[in-house]
């Protein structure tokens, strides 16, 4: 019997955490947090504990799978974003299983251990090479794959469990970019391999299956930036620029944008030194001379006062596009920093906003804050790194699954890709299952 536990994404977007169970073997795919109460501790300066991070429900509550403790063989991770990395720290120690990933998301991860020095973590770590495969030995042997595919940040993977039943694919998240900016295209001739030996599951995200499209490709996202940058009168304006900060594709076009204008580029904030340093130290950082990076807070200020008084020289790349309290933009809007925005200078969201009550009241705030300086606003350059419907359609008649499980989404957004896959002939209850957050599926 093979049995999948919905630990958590499952009734939300984020916190994503699933148990595949295999006779006297487990494997977990992702541990990830959920962003909104982690906000709010921010805010509150709550220090960050295991119990405390299950108390405001930040953390998977893996206490459904706690049975499971000894069964489990290797957690395995999809990427580096924190909703999908973020709770290993906290978590990992109650299990005896080796994590495996991707180099960058390795390094992501001792980022993220180096900063919760107090806590517990004993777990080896394995750095898995994207389009490279692996056994893992428990009461029995079983290969994993992890397979390159592109997304907004570095070295995405779809994850593939080979069952005696057939593979199962753990696909949360991804988009497929036939034109990445950096990286590698998504590995279609080995998924199509795998379809034609036969797939038990795909567990695949429903972030945007309700979007009738096709998610553009990056170079997109790129086109945008420069039309913004390259086209617009900035010549007297300091120039704030503010993205994801693990989107290191997306900062190599804000990089050559700012290089094209001749200026020189700062990056400042923690976030963005942790993605930036963990892409550099795998080697994928191709910017890294043309920048200044700074996060110490004597640092940003010492670097503030310079640009308060040659502002037209600098561009400034920054956290805090969903207005975070104590964000670099966030004290920049507040006046806590030695810079004051003027009148006609420029910021740019390279990024969409989180769509929960938050974060949307955040960056209305921080808006309403800039507006009050007479700031030039540009928002929404960017294109996402999600599957659109079309995208989901093609990857499930590529892979032909018995079973489809919608994950990463509320109600709404699994009902959507639950949807799509009856158009393609999956009929509800019977290989299409919509699961919440603590229940179990056996295939």
């Amino acid at each position: 019997m093979i049995r999948l536990h919905a630990i958590g994404g499952y009734s939300e977007v984020g916190r994503n955490m699933t148990a595949i169970e295999i006779g006297d073997d487990a494997f977990i795919f992702d541990s990830g947090l959920y962003l909104p109460p982690i906000v709010e501790m921010e805010d509150s300066k709550v220090g960050y504990t295991e119990k405390k991070l299950h108390e405001a429900g930040a953390i998977p509550d893996d206490t459904v799978i706690r049975t499971l403790q000894n069964k489990v063989r290797a957690i395995l991770v999809s990427h580096a974003h924190l909703d999908h990395v973020g709770a290993l720290p906290y978590m990992a120690h109650h299990y005896n299983a080796e994590i495996a990933a991707t180099p960058f998301t390795i390094e992501v991860l001792k980022s993220l251990i180096r900063d919760n020095i107090n806590l517990k973590f004993r777990n080896k770590l394995r750095a898995v090479t994207p389009n490279s495969s692996f056994i893992i030995r428990g009461k029995k042997e079983y290969k994993i794959e992890f397979l390159n595919v592109t997304h907004s940040t570095l070295q995405a993977a779809l994850i593939v469990l080979h069952t005696d039943k057939g593979a199962i694919i753990y696909a949360n998240d991804f988009k497929f970019d036939n034109s990445p900016i950096l990286g590698k295209k998504p590995n279609y001739k080995r998924l199509r391999e795998i379809a034609s030996e036969g797939v038990l599951a795909l567990i695949v995200e429903s972030l945007y299956a309700s979007c009738e499209r096709k998610t553009p490709s990056e170079k997109i996202a790129r086109g945008l930036l420069e039309d913004v940058l390259l086209t617009t009168a900035n010549e007297n304006a300091c120039i704030t620029v503010t993205t994801f900060s693990s989107h290191i594709a997306r900062l190599k076009s804000i990089v050559d944008c700012g290089k094209q204008l001749n200026r020189k580029i700062l990056f400042l904030g923690r976030s963005l030194q942790r993605y930036v340093s963990a892409a550099s130290r795998v080697k994928l950082v191709p910017f890294m001379k043309d920048i200044k990076l700074l996060s110490y807070r004597n640092q940003v200020e010492r670097v503030l006062k310079k640009v308060s008084k040659a502002r037209t020289k600098y561009m400034l790349v920054c956290t805090g596009h969903q207005g975070e309290p104590g964000s670099i933009l966030d004290r920049l809007t507040r006046g806590v920093l030695p810079f004051k925005f003027l009148s006609r200078d420029h910021v740019i969201f390279s990024s969409s906003i989180i769509p929960t009550p938050i974060s949307q009241a955040n960056r209305k705030q921080l808006e309403k804050r800039l507006k009050n300086n007479g700031v030039r606003i540009f928002t929404d350059v960017h294109i996402s790194g999600h599957a659109g419907r079309e995208d989901l359609r093609d990857f499930i008649e590529m892979l032909k699954p018995q079973n489809i499980i919608p994950a990463h989404g509320d109600m709404q957004k699994l009902t959507a890709l639950a949807e799509l896959a009856t158009e393609l002939g999956y009929k509800l209850g019977k290989d299409v299952h919509i699961l919440q957050d603590g229940q179990t599926l056996n295939l």
